[in-house]
């Protein structure tokens, strides 16, 4: 049976949020099957916590010779990859994406009477190799059907097209609306639709587990696993956790020891390790009333390899404060590492402002 605590442990180290690695930008994107992207920062903050003397320019440099990029895949949000993870995982994806549009509820039932086959030819001849902006496409979704939202024609092309943002959009210091572009021709490749989906499970695995299948369907919101994860055979093992439920994992992947230290750490909004398991208990302890506000751009904290709070950065023109939102009590030498590590990521994210670090103490 394994335990809450190597749980922890386990998901910590795989996720080098231990120890942080010196591998290059590119290879920890793939690692991780994608780092959520709905907001800009958070894929960089998410390195910074996991690579060695991050220098973010090696993002900004991937979006622009394309060898990374932004797109719509896991749970239908953006994910920054590589582009041979974009044509390999965006087949696995779409068929779902492109359901959502004619799905009743979808913007208030602005697409209801459309001819979905008719969307989407408009929007094929649309969006091609070269960038369209959003803007842009709400023009022309305005002058084709004037008696509808634009945005939800214009939302409805985004799930049904296999596209992608493309920069500067992603890029550091780089906040623009999104420009579109479809995916075969901005990254010169093919849609890899022979990648097995087993295999997607099977580095979810390496990242992330061990896992249950409820947590790998959270992970990837695929249904009918069970296929999937049996034919990767004896490449699994299975455990069972303190509730008794199933976990499986790569064979030859190790489990963490309960009792290594964890240092404090301070995640991004959106960060894959909260969003990637049905059970977050692993890591958001049962008792916690850790809640952080996503639309107000708290992001969470780590002590002790747990949630134990949130931050959030507010700023002026030539001055950046943390503010540190600790959901318990913290002894003295929790909070001073804490502090530490929240001037570290300070000077990282602004390091041309004036910065302060001010620790609030538990709601």
């Amino acid at each position: 049976m394994l335990s809450t605590r190597v749980l922890n442990r386990t998901l910590l180290a795989r996720q080098h949020l231990l120890e942080r690695s010196r591998s290059s930008a590119a290879a920890m994107v793939e690692y991780l099957v994608g780092l959520q992207a709905q907001d800009v920062l958070p894929p960089f903050v998410g390195l910074w916590n996991r690579i060695e003397g991050f220098d973010p320019a090696a993002v900004s440099a991937g979006l622009s010779d394309r060898s990374l990029a932004r797109l719509t895949l896991m749970r239908g949000t953006i994910h920054l990859v590589t582009a041979r993870d974009a044509v390999r995982i965006a087949p696995h994806i779409q068929p779902e994406l492109e359901k959502v549009p004619f799905r009743k509820g979808f913007y208030f039932g602005e697409t209801v009477g459309l001819d979905p086959e008719e969307v989407r030819a408009h929007g094929e001849r649309l969006v091609g190799a070269e960038p369209v902006t959003t803007a842009q496409l709400r023009a022309h979704a305005a002058r084709l059907w004037p008696d509808r939202k634009p945005a939800a024609v214009v939302q409805a092309w985004l799930y049904q097209l296999a596209v992608l943002q493309v920069p500067p959009r992603g890029m550091w210091g780089h906040n623009e609306r999104p420009s579109w572009a479809r995916i075969e021709p901005w990254l010169g490749l093919a849609l890899d639709r022979e990648y097995p989906r087993a295999e997607l499970l099977a580095r979810y695995l390496a990242a992330f587990g061990p896992a249950s299948t409820m947590d790998m369907q959270t992970w990837s919101r695929f249904t009918g696993l069970k296929p999937d994860v049996d034919s990767l055979g004896d490449r699994l093992r299975r455990y069972t956790d303190e509730r008794g439920r199933t976990l499986y994992d790569l064979a030859d992947a190790e489990l963490a020891d309960p009792d290594l230290p964890a240092p404090a750490r301070l995640l991004g909004w959106y960060d894959n390790v909260f969003l990637s398991h049905q059970d977050r208990t692993r890591i958001v302890p049962a008792t916690s009333v850790y809640k952080p506000d996503l639309r107000a751009y708290e992001a969470p904290f780590l002590v002790d390899g747990f949630a134990a709070g949130t931050y959030r950065i507010e700023r002026t023109s030539d001055t950046a404060q943390l503010v540190l939102r600790p959901s318990r009590a913290l002894n003295r030498r929790e909070s001073a590492e804490l502090t530490a590590e929240a001037d570290r990521l300070l000077a990282f994210v602004e390091p041309d402002r004036a910065r302060t670090v001010v620790q609030k103490p538990p709601e």
